[in-house]
């Protein structure tokens, strides 16, 4: 008969070395978290300085009195073209030279010129401030979503993929009623100044935390940097983003806005053209192939400009119609955002199990819903509690599901050594579609005495947008294979 006891030690020494195994394996794969907030504060502060001076352009009216708003509104502009212009080939050279390494000369760029946005002592050096600021916020923003997308395993990447998606889409829409306050208290320079402490930290902390990648070992190193194709991408995204926010300018003509735009669709047929032929071309359209990560930049360009439409009339309809002070437009917005971070945490713990398709499809119906509630309910009375604050709740319930899945089913399927540029693209849609967006809220909203009923063309279309979002969802399929 066998002793119990000699029994048992093999079993017990099995025990022990497992737990030495465990122990082992979670000192060699250390938590990926920090990774994510060092990525997360430099793209929150990105995403704050694309809508934030939507509320300090008064303050720098004041500030600059000479300049005409025309002149003043290439502070806006000039940082919208150049970042949609400059994301995707910012993508490829993360890919190609190191996203630890782009992400942190990106993030010093931005510091460096949001302290100079602050000095600015004329618009025209405030524009050139914020040209480089584009192109530092443009640097960085795909490689921290491609940093993250390495540092995490793949059954934990859709939380953290929506989660990513969930900070940049709040602080967009956080944007104006953060800068209004500071704006308010501190002047217009603060605006800027603002980013310094926090990038500060994401800088710092980047040197030592994080770890550079550059996709599949060794195909960086054989990959050669498309020049032709960056310059082509650059000139037709920016072409098409310059052309859209100059839809209803004073100072450009009709034919000068169709000449740029007509050339810019020229220049994208051209890198098209020119991806096909490439040895390594910039973009791999192979990636357009998948059925899934073509739908979804598809999704990605109507929700975008959707989102831009329906945040930009939250404020001209409570400043115009119910006539509330900016900051206080801004705090009563503010319940809708706040929806989205705790949304997007469910949905991607959600999407990692049954795939992406049904929170985006459920998700873009809540938020066609939100659109048609502001379209038939509130009136020219304020009823904050009644008339806007349930759609508020269902806007931030659909933004919290729709956009950040859609970054993470972009993301689902690239291969390793296109997670900057592949990100690059979906981010790049997401910014053209929003340029889009405002440039229709301002072609229906932009004139003088606005009514109630001013409003009901542009819900109108949230709503058909939203569900024209849903629909091509449909074709999204990011289910985890069973293994």
């Amino acid at each position: 008969m066998t002793n119990p006891i000699q029994a048992a030690v093999p079993a017990n020494a099995a025990n022990a070395i497992e737990a030495a195994d465990v122990k082992l394996a979670a000192q060699a794969c250390p938590s990926p978290w920090p990774t994510f907030w060092i990525a997360s504060i430099s793209v929150l502060l990105v995403s704050i300085d694309t809508t934030v001076l939507y509320a300090a352009f008064g303050s720098l009216r004041q500030a600059f009195p000479a300049d005409s708003p025309a002149g003043l509104s290439w502070v806006l502009n000039a940082y919208t073209v150049i970042y949609a212009a400059m994301l995707i080939p910012a993508g490829g050279l993360a890919d190609l030279h190191g996203r630890k390494r782009m992400f942190l000369i990106g993030t010093a760029v931005f510091l460096i010129a949001s302290a100079a946005c602050g000095a600015a002592g004329s618009v025209a050096s405030l524009v050139a401030a914020r040209v480089l600021q584009a192109i530092g916020a443009a640097m960085l923003t795909p490689a921290s979503l491609s940093l993250i997308l390495d540092a995490f395993p793949k059954e934990k990447r859709a939380v953290a993929v929506s989660l990513w998606g969930a900070v940049g889409g709040l602080a967009a829409a956080i944007g104006p009623s953060v800068g209004s306050l500071i704006v308010d208290m501190m002047g217009w320079s603060w605006a800027f100044y603002i980013n310094l402490p926090f990038g500060a930290i994401s800088l710092a902390a980047g040197v030592y935390v994080l770890k550079e990648s550059r996709g599949t070992a060794g195909a960086a190193d054989k990959r050669s940097l498309d020049l032709m194709g960056m310059l082509l991408l650059v000139l037709s995204v920016g072409g098409i983003a310059l052309a859209i926010t100059q839809l209803e300018s004073r100072t450009w003509a009709r034919r000068d806005v169709l000449a740029v735009g007509a050339a810019s669709i020229v220049g994208l047929l051209a890198f098209i053209a020119w991806a096909r032929v490439a040895a390594r071309p910039l973009v791999d359209l192979a990636l357009f192939r998948n059925r899934t990560y073509s739908a979804v930049n598809l999704a990605t360009l109507s929700f975008a400009i959707a989102f831009a439409m329906m945040f930009f009339a939250f404020f001209s309809y409570m400043m115009e119609i119910w006539h509330y002070s900016l900051p206080l437009a801004g705090i009563a917005v503010t319940p809708g955002p706040l929806m989205v971070v705790p949304t997007a945490i469910v949905t991607g713990r959600i999407a990692g199990r049954i795939g992406h398709r049904k929170p985006l499809v459920i998700g873009s119906l809540i938020y066609a819903l939100s659109g048609l509630w502001l379209a038939l309910v509130p009136g020219v009375e304020p009823q904050y509690l009644t008339h806007w604050l349930p759609a508020l709740i269902l806007s931030g319930i659909g933004v919290g599901m729709v956009l950040p899945s859609l970054a993470g089913a972009a993301a689902a399927g690239l291969p390793p050594d296109q997670y900057a540029v592949g990100s690059a693209v979906n981010q790049a849609v997401r910014q053209i579609g929003s340029v889009l967006g405002v440039a229709l809220t301002v072609m229906f909203l932009g004139h003088e005495g606005l009514v109630r009923a001013d409003f009901v063309t542009l819900y109108g279309m949230h709503v058909g947008l939203a569900l024209l979002t849903g629909v091509l969802c449909l074709g999204v399929n990011t289910r985890p294979k069973a293994s």
